[in-house]
């Protein structure tokens, strides 16, 4: 079989559109590249949606810590601190022990039937954890920089009549942003990073649809040599944080278009070695 029939063949294998047996034997470095970047499809899929939703959810956290309300800055801070406080491979496997006892029929609210099934599934289980996860860090960044806004930018807004949502808008979230984005960029290459842990975690791959440790794994015990497919898998990753980093720095580059251009703060990669 040519390497373009293996890509062919395999390229899609992981979202369930190829063949439903691996090779076993005489496999190929054709076969390990193709089939290890099928699984990256799904480590794309945990990172982009957990990112998406979790900085729509880290936006309304960090407001909420920021008011002097009790009952919203409290629930706030609890949650950061308890998503922030634990280490991401227990809440894994938390959240799978949990997911468990949930009844397979679903659970009823206001008469309505709540699927459960697919909450044991790495697709839907382990996604929520990092969502949860990665709202928590970001969060945290950007409560800091909601605390960071200039006070003269707000009492410009005062001076112009802006209240409110129209403020906060205008005023408020643009700058938030700009303050936050060098950090939050920082927080979606560790989020990107992550997604491999979910091969490690109680949610089993779904019809051998895993990511792609998965097929590292699996080629590293079918040949007996693990100096092949963890490189090929560590490479992937250096390729997409690549791609995360050139997306996050235009972003950065839009948001502070209206800077001089020695003003501008430029992204700067600090790896967390402890989380």
């Amino acid at each position: 079989m040519s390497c373009l029939q293996t890509i062919s063949d395999y390229a899609f294998r992981s979202i369930g559109f190829g063949p439903r047996l691996l090779p076993k034997s005489d496999i190929t470095l054709c076969e390990q590249v193709t089939l290890i970047g099928s699984g990256m499809l799904w480590n794309i899929y945990f990172g982009v949606l957990a990112l998406v939703f979790g900085f729509v959810f880290a936006t309304l956290l960090a407001v909420a810590k920021n008011t002097p309300n009790p009952w919203l800055r409290k629930p706030a801070e609890w949650f950061m601190f308890l998503f922030r406080g634990s280490p991401l491979f227990i809440q894994f496997f938390l959240a799978y022990e949990l997911f468990v006892q949930l009844p397979k029929t679903g659970i009823d609210v206001f008469g309505m039937t709540l699927e459960t099934g697919n909450l044991t599934r790495a697709w839907a289980g382990a996604l929520i954890v990092l969502f949860l996860n990665t709202s928590a860090y970001s969060a945290e960044i950007f409560y800091g920089a909601l605390r960071s806004v200039p006070k003269g930018d707000m009492e410009a807004a005062d001076a112009y009549g802006m209240v409110g949502w129209t403020r906060f808008r205008r005023i408020t979230w643009p700058t938030m942003l700009r303050l936050a984005w060098p950090s939050f960029t920082n927080e979606a290459i560790f989020l990107f990073h992550a997604t491999a842990l979910v091969f490690f975690s109680g949610f089993p791959a779904w019809q051998q649809k895993g990511d792609a440790l998965y097929y590292a794994s699996y080629f590293a015990e079918k040949t007996f040599n693990p100096f092949v497919p963890y490189p090929i898998v560590a490479g992937y990753f250096v390729v997409l944080i690549v791609i995360v980093i050139s997306i996050f720095n235009a972003i950065n580059t839009r948001l502070n278009r209206h800077l001089p251009k020695e003003r501008r703060p430029k992204l700067r990669f600090k790896p967390q070695i402890i989380r």
